[in-house]
């Protein structure tokens, strides 16, 4: 790390070993006692990780609590790029939720989707393929993965039937800058209880309402929290137009996580199977885009 421009000011650097980015990441304490995030990828990534510093600069010129980016540079004699980020105190997001009163995870999942909302205000660039291209080629790619991978569950062809027949939804989407990871296991909460936003190295650019095909994830963790983060994201109820291209994105997702799943052992292709017949009863079978959960907690009105 001798090539890092600020290495001379680092008093203390520790291994990160948390998640599941193939980058290495470090905490480094300075000697002028600052904290910050050290992240090192391979020199192959060096264009998109310079496109990530400058994104991330964007998204903090917002004033959103997310990781400052101060330094971008090769390090290891060439053979690394590296991003040097302000550190965000807390403690993940997943975990704390559980420890809190109902009104305060919905609370924090409110200033959520208003962080969200204000991250989308980031458009793509001009010339990025439209939406309809782009992820329909990548829907159909995520369908013919899981029918060849082998494994399969109850059900998945209504999964199948409702992208399949909705595939028309994609015309004409709007696209902007994408977290691309946006659920509560990369958000942290302070001791002061606030709530601030990490890990943007999957950034994308597409559609703002397939941001929320993480969402599931939030959902495991907190309900309240989930909802917050819609009705902080829409400033209410979300439209029907978005319900149904959240099922068609969650159907996308759930497909394309049992095939994902399989490096990683019989464990977790057996969660993701689970999951998938989960996920298919909030739907009510693909017969109601509006999950059960949003349901039961904020009836829709007609």
């Amino acid at each position: 790390m001798k090539d890092i421009k600020s290495c001379a000011s680092f008093s203390k650097v520790e291994p990160l070993c948390r998640g599941w980015s193939r980058d290495r990441k470090y905490y480094v304490e300075t000697r002028a006692g600052e904290k910050l995030l050290l992240r090192l990828a391979d020199i192959q990534s060096f264009d998109r990780k310079k496109s990530e510093f400058m994104w991330l600069e964007k998204v903090a010129a917002l004033g959103l609590p997310t990781p400052k980016p101060l330094e971008f540079g090769l390090c290891e004699d060439g053979q690394s790029v590296y991003l040097l980020l302000t550190w965000c105190e807390g403690e993940d997001a997943e975990e704390v939720l559980g420890r809190l009163a109902p009104a305060k995870q919905y609370a924090l999942g409110v200033k959520t989707g208003e962080y969200l909302r204000r991250i989308h205000s980031l458009p793509a660039p001009p010339d990025v393929e439209p939406w309809d291209n782009r992820y329909g080629r990548k829907a159909r790619a995520k369908i013919d993965a899981y029918a060849a991978c082998g494994f399969s569950f109850p059900g998945d062809e209504l999964f199948v039937g409702y992208v399949e027949d909705n595939l028309h939804l994609l015309s004409g989407r709007p696209q902007s800058f994408q977290h691309g990871d946006y659920h509560g296991g990369n958000m942290v909460v302070s001791s002061a209880g606030e709530i601030a936003v990490i890990d943007f190295n999957r950034w994308d650019f597409g559609d703002p309402w397939e941001e929320f095909n993480r969402l599931i994830w939030s959902v495991k963790a907190s309900t309240v929290f989930a909802v917050g983060q819609l009705r902080g994201y829409f400033g209410g109820d979300p439209p029907l137009e978005f319900f149904s291209l959240l099922a068609f994105y969650t159907a996308v997702n759930t497909l394309a996580s049992i095939p994902w799943s399989i490096p990683y052992g019989k464990g977790e292709v057996s969660a993701m199977l689970g999951l998938a017949e989960e996920i298919l009863g909030w739907f009510d079978q693909m017969t109601n885009p509006v999950p059960r959960w949003y349901r039961d907690y904020c009836p829709m009105r007609d």
